[in-house]
């Protein structure tokens, strides 16, 4: 069976991540495509119940040490439960936030130690790496307004209740994670119009999932 597909999305708070898979989503399944929908922290049975503890922020008093190991625990259990059999199945795995969300929110914000950091990710992912990952940027201030809006009457969790400056360090980490990595990751701009977001998405997507000697995927390597 050919191997399926692994795409992640990251972003900061806001961003309109949780929209733009569903989008996806649903239009891999209409050209016929077998999708899974995943998050992080979550996605498995392990890594939901780490869930609570970290968004809640029961762990931030332990430091971002602490909370880095945490994610890393539910990250393994996520890729060896649901990631791996999914991309083995020949399914394209859409996961809302995966380990660039750690390299940033711990690794940049928390100023973990780069050695540190690469440990537990080699640990945690085991060799799944995403095939694509699409980075939605969007101005902090507008995604802490959507973010606001989005919840309601809802508490904000803990990353939503951070300063401004933070949201902005993130911002410009993801992009440096984007200009490193360019084969994998691709920068899109989450401020348009949410179809157009779609369409922008759909374009990168669609090279990455086109069959081996296909003409969109000459045309990518070109």
């Amino acid at each position: 069976m050919p191997r399926g597909h692994f795409i992640t999305f990251e972003g900061g708070e806001g961003a309109g991540k949780s929209t733009q898979i569903r989008l996806l989503a649903d239009r891999l399944e209409a050209e016929g495509h077998e999708v899974v929908v995943s998050r992080e922290p979550g996605g498995s049975a392990g890594g939901e119940a780490v869930r609570h503890v970290l968004l809640s922020g029961a762990a931030e008093p332990f430091g971002p040490a602490m909370e880095a190991m945490l994610f890393a625990a539910a990250r393994s259990d996520h890729v060896e439960q649901i990631i791996r059999p999914a991309i083995e199945a020949g399914k394209i795995v859409l996961c809302d936030r995966f380990l660039d969300s750690s390299r940033v929110y711990q690794g940049v914000s928390g100023r973990l130690d780069k050695a540190f950091m690469a440990a537990l990710e080699s640990v945690a992912i085991n060799g799944m790496m995403p095939d694509l990952t699409i980075i939605l940027d969007l101005d902090p201030v507008e995604g802490m307004r959507r973010a606001a809006s989005r919840r309601g009457t809802d508490d904000a969790d803990r990353y939503e209740k951070e300063d401004l400056s933070l949201h902005e360090e993130r911002r410009e980490a993801y992009i440096d994670i984007a200009r490193a990595e360019p084969a994998r990751c691709v920068i899109i701009d989450a401020s348009k119009e949410r179809d157009a977001v779609a369409d922008a998405v759909w374009s990168r997507v669609e090279k990455v999932i086109a069959p081996a000697g296909s003409l969109l995927q000459v045309a990518d390597e070109l």
